[in-house]
């Protein structure tokens, strides 16, 4: 039997500086990868020890289950800032990566990110912070609620209810998005030797992991994504026994929507109304037949109409899912016995850790003491650092990606790759584009209108394009050729689409024998929903997203939005891992990157509280467990679009930020009541909290009410339109936005990396998105084609630069 190979990051050191979820998760996904990640914590412990969303009482001397479940595989060391400095770095002189966010402890003494990197230059020092290490914003308080605010993330894509405030998305998701991109940066950084510091905002992982590119829509297009709040239909609908989520996410699937609720009169190819308007005029009719069948009903007919559909989860019910049960989708926690999801991502090939028990807070220090003192820092620095060589290059130049993605999930993942220097090439073929191509709304009369869209735009940027008939003989071969010229494949068809193309791992291991290949199907490879279409807002009510956003009162709404960038970018990380394992063996492997377990492991906290303490996590519409008050207040002001609808986001985590918010109030009467300077007591008396706050907000501007209260240090944030986000003057000081030219669009700003690195790049957009076959000559004359042979090519329909009629 042959030997099981070590996991890919085995003897890479992580000395974790964070405290809270996004470091937590950040540091989770290294330990899963295989690193050795030593937490140093103050001696009161990181505060996530402490930490139940439901409010369920911790014994003193256990642990959270949170802490538990991001903690899983980690190493404690208790330092005392002033006393134990020296301890710390020798950790980090031994170290190859350290993971810093403010908070409690010795991250916040003399162990800043710009101190350690001039103390240890070998490190790559990954700073998770909300607004970045530098511009004007960088010392304002925030809380994750805040930061979607300001992303326009809680307008959305016009999510919620026009007759209510805006709705953020639940679950501190925020904080997974910006943990799962601080990790996928650091392994990016180990690849071309470290070294460097990686400044990380997660105001810019909220606008990248909850907005689809609104900026680059508005510029180029001139008009906002939505303009009003409005319910998805049928979207999440009550059956008549249970919650179903129901989605279009295309014309063809409307249509067949039509057909399966008995309805084909409905179908009008030439209706000047979008899908989205057309079904907002059925909704009524649609929601009665909803109501009149039961979940198991729908779904098997959606199901076999090809319609995107799920059932939606909670804490509750998740785990006994049938597919999720088969699948075995979650695990036991090995210290404390809860139910916490497995990895987001399978590898095979390659070993990824099994997770072991949470360190008890302090339960590593003397071993650590003991190693710095036998060993010194010097030797463990060296047998550490020199296991990758220092590049000056970006961490994947000379890396080719075959890129077999469409819409959203996958393209916003091979779109990092790109961006970091991959030589990205995206295959679509004339009867099939990319399906982004295709919804920005532009008129099939108007010259080259595939051309035309933003979405496709925002992520391409910096990839080649070539076309190929997939249906032929001759473009399959071209395809293998293509192949066996790359480091990486990656789509994210159904499996039964991919399969039928004769595109199984096998297949192409025959072509290539050390590629890494991605699947990024929705729900997996197996199970029996494998086939399911899976579009943003089914993955989210599947995995229990949608079950914690919007109102208590009302269905759930979809956030539409988290389920394909948070595919991406933990699809990265599993190349990542992928890539070190081929570095160090020689062998490829297979990636299984499905939506939807990487959407579990962001909702971890509903199946986590539930299984450890018997609580269902609720929505509560915005106000949530880490603050109180939190909520959305109206201000005086009338919108772009003429309504009395100016929103502002407030969040009090802290006794000293109620007495900032306290002062910026006038310290009235009702304020100094003793119940309220405790964060219990505010929670109990939120509705009293909220009618003041409200009234005083609603006889001011927001940009007065920011001032007042951020001078205070008081979270608070502008409800943005999203595409309004050029003008977050810290986004502007950091270069978020940069303009790209194009051949057929004019110069449009198009969205970076959430994160800057002080090696580079100064520049992130070096080429536009390709028009469609764009580079067909260029990569076929590389495969050793000869302009004869792609005139035929072009004559016989195996490529084009038009869609096929």
């Amino acid at each position: 039997m042959p030997p099981v190979p070590e996991p890919p990051l085995a003897g890479y050191v992580v000395v974790d500086l964070s405290s809270g979820i996004a470091g937590g998760y950040c540091t989770k996904l290294l330990a899963d990868g295989g690193a050795e990640v030593v937490k140093v914590e103050p001696p009161q412990g990181d505060p996530l020890r402490a930490w139940s969303a439901s409010g369920a009482h911790i014994i003193d001397g256990t642990d959270g289950a949170l802490f538990s479940y991001l903690a899983c595989s980690k190493r404690s060391v208790v330092a005392e800032p002033g006393s134990d400095d020296d301890l710390v770095d020798e950790l980090l002189a031994g170290a190859d990566t350290v993971i810093w966010s403010r908070g409690p402890g010795i991250a916040q003494d003399a162990f800043t990110p710009g101190a350690i990197r001039d103390r240890h230059p070998h490190l790559t020092v990954t700073a998770i912070t909300p607004f970045g290490l530098d511009g004007p914003w960088t010392d304002r308080a925030a809380t994750e609620f805040t930061l979607q605010a300001w992303s326009g993330g809680i307008v959305g894509l016009g999510r919620g209810a026009p007759d209510r405030a805006p709705v953020y998305v639940g679950g501190q998701v925020g904080e997974y998005l910006a943990g799962a991109y601080a990790s996928a940066a650091t392994l990016a950084s180990r690849l071309r030797g470290g070294g460097e510091l990686i400044d990380l905002s997660m105001l810019e992982t909220s606008v990248l992991g909850l907005t689809y590119y609104p900026v680059s829509y508005y510029e180029m297009l001139g008009r906002p994504w939505r303009d009003a709040r409005r319910l998805t239909v049928p979207g999440i609908a009550r059956a008549k026994d249970g919650l179903v989520d129901i989605g279009c996410g295309t014309a063809q699937q409307w249509f067949d929507l039509c057909a399966m609720t008995g309805h084909v009169e409905w179908i009008d190819e030439d209706s000047p109304l979008s899908i989205t308007q057309q079904a907002n005029e059925k909704a009524e009719e649609l929601y009665a037949w909803v109501a009149d069948q039961t979940v198991d009903e729908i779904r098997d007919l959606a199901t076999a109409f090809r319609i995107p559909n799920a059932p939606v989860a909670n804490g509750a019910n998740v785990e006994s899912l049938d597919h999720f049960a088969a699948r075995e989708s979650f695990i036991v926690n090995p210290r404390d016995g809860f139910t916490q999801p497995a990895a987001p991502y399978r590898i095979s090939g390659a070993t990824l850790r099994h997770p072991e028990p949470a360190p008890r807070l302090g339960e590593h220090t003397e071993l650590y003491r003991s190693r710095n003192r036998h060993h010194g820092s010097e030797a463990a620095a060296g047998a550490t650092v020199s296991a990758v060589s220092r590049s000056d290059t970006l961490p994947f130049a000379g890396l080719r990606v075959v890129d077999m993605t469409t819409f959203w999930a996958g393209p916003s993942c091979t779109h990092l790759l790109a961006m970091l220097g991959a030589d990205v090439i995206h295959v679509e073929s004339t009867r099939h584009p990319d399906g982004t191509r295709l919804i920005a709304g532009i008129p099939v009369t108007e010259d080259q209108w595939w051309e035309r869209s933003p979405i496709f735009s925002g992520l391409n940027t910096n990839k080649r394009g070539i076309t190929l008939n997939l249906s032929s003989d001759t473009g399959r071969d071209l395809l293998k050729r293509l192949i066996a010229t790359a480091d990486v494949l990656v789509e994210n068809f159904t499996p039964r689409v991919t399969e039928s193309m004769g595109l199984t791992y096998d297949a192409v291991k025959a072509v290539k024998p050390d590629i890494v290949m991605v699947r990024m199907p929705g729900f997996g490879l197996d199970g029996p929903w494998r086939d399911n279409p899976a579009f943003a807002y089914v993955i989210e009510a599947a995995a229990g997203i949608s079950w914690l956003t919007g109102y208590p009162d009302r269905n759930p709404f979809e956030p539409y939005s988290v389920g394909d960038p948070n595919a991406g970018v933990h699809a990265l990380n599993a190349i990542l891992l992928a890539l070190e394992h081929r570095r160090r063996t020689g062998e490829g492997c297979m990636v299984e990157a499905a939506m939807v377990d990487a959407a579990l492991n962001v909702a971890a906290e509903q199946v986590i509280e539930y299984s450890a303490y018997g609580a269902v996590l609720q929505r509560d519409g915005n106000r949530g467990p880490t603050a109180a008050p939190q909520n959305l207040y109206l201000s005086n002001e009338i919108d772009e679009f003429g309504r009395l609808d100016s929103w502002i986001a407030v969040a009090v985590t802290t006794d000293d930020q109620w007495s900032g918010l306290r002062d910026a109030l006038g310290d009235p009467q009702w304020a100094t009541d003793d119940e309220l300077s405790t964060f219990a007591g505010r929670r109990a008396h939120h509705d009293l909290i909220d009618r003041h706050l409200a009234a005083w907000c609603a006889e001011r501007t927001r940009d007065e009410i920011v001032e007042a209260l951020w001078t205070r240090d008081v979270p608070v944030a502008k409800v943005l339109q999203p595409h309004r986000q050029t003008e977050i003057p810290q986004l502007a000081a950091r270069g978020f936005f940069e303009s790209v030219e194009h051949p057929v669009n004019p110069p449009t700003p198009h969205s970076t990396l959430p994160f800057r690195s002080s090696r580079g790049p100064d520049r992130v957009h070096t080429a536009p998105a390709p028009l469609l076959g764009e580079h067909n000559r260029d990569i076929l004359a590389e495969l050793g084609c000869s302009e004869d042979e792609i005139r035929r090519l072009e004559e016989d329909g195996v490529i084009g630069t038009a869609p096929a009629r």
